[in-house]
């Protein structure tokens, strides 16, 4: 296939941050005057790929709106000061997948996840020198669709592909109308794709 970019989803896809964020918010919301109980690795996988507005819904659904969205956002503040002092799990072989594929191909983020995030993903495991561009909703208040298109026209991208491992990732996709690459090794069973990868290196006998 004839493409000049490759665009990532960030969890799943590149690192799993999971161990982190879990004691990042189970911290919150133990500290919390209305928060309860604790976070799990288990409950961050069954909100992947959603926005923060979703998963706060998902996860403090005992609390109102107002509350869900206070509690969340003091989580996030958290996540991103531990993220960048104890970074994610990169999935193997991932930098030297980057690097091959950053001399052939310009290389992005879009992820469903708030400012500030990326930046830490890029800080603890100094990979941004492989990225030419990023977008969020936390920057854009747009959806994942929106944003690929987004950095699509910023960049002047002609042809691409996703790759990322969510039902979500997948619409996105059509929504753009550019291929999908399933990663397997993710949180997600998306209903259909276009290529699959069992890890990140399996993109360097596809492209």
């Amino acid at each position: 296939m004839d493409i000049d970019s490759i665009i990532f989803d960030l969890d799943g896809t590149l690192w799993d941050s999971r161990k982190t964020v879990a004691q990042s918010w189970t911290q919150v919301v133990q500290a919390s005057s209305f928060g309860k109980g604790k976070i799990t690795e288990e409950d961050l996988s069954k909100t992947m790929g959603l926005q923060i507005k979703e998963i706060a819904a998902v996860l403090f659904d005992y609390l109102d709106e107002e509350k869900q969205m206070e509690l969340i956002l003091a989580c996030c503040q958290q996540e991103q000061d531990d993220l960048l002092n104890n970074g994610g799990i990169l999935y193997p072989q991932l930098e030297e997948t980057l690097l091959a594929l950053s001399k052939k191909f310009r290389l992005f983020i879009v992820s469903n996840c708030q400012e500030g995030y990326i930046e830490t993903f890029y800080a603890y495991h100094k990979l941004e020198r492989y990225f030419l561009d990023f977008e969020n909703p936390g920057r854009t208040g747009l959806s994942k669709g929106e944003n690929i298109q987004l950095i699509m026209e910023r960049n002047h991208i002609i042809n691409a592909v996703y790759v990322g491992d969510t039902q979500g990732d997948m619409l996105a996709t059509k929504f753009v109308g550019i291929p999908f690459v399933f990663a397997s090794y993710g949180f997600g069973k998306p209903e259909e794709y276009d290529y699959i990868i069992e890890k990140p290196i399996d993109l360097l006998n596809i492209f």
